[in-house]
């Protein structure tokens, strides 16, 4: 693993801790680490369940880190988002076994990507979510995949081209996140329930968890393709370039309608 990546195995549960100061923003090698945790742990049979969290206090995943994108070549971007979605929709699909997301803070735009990866998510009473992607001129393609799925076509379009911010209740209202618990009960939670996983028959749950993803998953799965495609195109556009720059100078983006460009 790597020194932003943590990496233990206690009585058949893997925890995959992610620790990039200060707000676990998505880099390349930061990611391709999470990967390799998770491939980790599908490979060994000893493990039963997986946890995924972060070791930041009220930080989940602030989601792509911006040098990925801003100034970058298409192909350049392309190289990131295969990993974030093509590679983590594949390792979570053979995983063969359990996997929760303990979401302990803000979680937003590739950090909602991690989540909602997993097969549950756990939610701290002081987590937030959101899908800011369009107030930088991009869009959240791989959430349009499955979101409306989760939470109905007219929430999720809401939610998606608002890129407003949401609390664990409200998300627990939509169907978003399994429970949500305590902020210091959260990692006993995730713990206990990747316990009652990993006690389970190990084959039925491998088997099981394949039927469930063969019966959930395959559309997604179709559809990951489209979502890199999508995103690489606007990513590389004047108007998402100046909403990166506005963001990383912390002032207001200047839009320009299509007739002035």
């Amino acid at each position: 693993m790597s020194d932003q990546v943590g990496y233990e195995v206690v009585d058949g549960v893997a925890e995959i801790t992610l620790g990039r100061s200060p707000v676990n923003a998505l880099s390349v090698a930061f990611l391709e680490a999470i990967l390799d945790g998770f491939r980790r742990a599908a490979a060994d049979d000893a493990v039963r369940a997986v946890i995924l969290r972060s070791a930041l206090p009220g930080r989940f995943s602030a989601g792509l880190d911006l040098d990925i994108l801003l100034g970058k070549s298409g192909l350049e971007v392309r190289s990131f988002l295969e990993r974030l979605y093509v590679g983590l929709a594949d390792v979570q699909y053979g995983m063969g076994k359990p996997t929760i997301a303990a979401v302990n803070g803000a979680a937003r735009g590739g950090g909602m990507t991690l989540a909602i990866s997993c097969d549950v998510i756990i939610a701290s009473e002081k987590a937030s979510f959101g899908y800011p992607e369009i107030e930088l001129g991009l869009i959240p393609a791989i959430h349009f995949a499955h979101l409306p799925r989760i939470v109905g076509r007219h929430r999720a379009f809401e939610l998606l081209f608002t890129g407003r911010r949401f609390d664990a209740a409200e998300a627990a209202a939509f169907g978003l996140v399994s429970r949500v618990v305590p902020d210091d009960a959260l990692d006993a939670v995730a713990r206990s329930l990747a316990a009652e996983f990993a006690a389970k028959p190990p084959m039925a749950m491998r088997l099981g968890r394949a039927a469930f993803m063969r019966a959930n998953d395959l559309d997604y799965r179709r559809s990951v393709a489209n979502a890199v495609e999508d995103f690489c195109n606007l990513a590389v556009t004047p108007e998402a370039q100046e909403g990166l720059a506005a963001f990383l100078e912390k002032r207001e983006p200047s839009w320009r309608s299509k007739t002035e460009q």
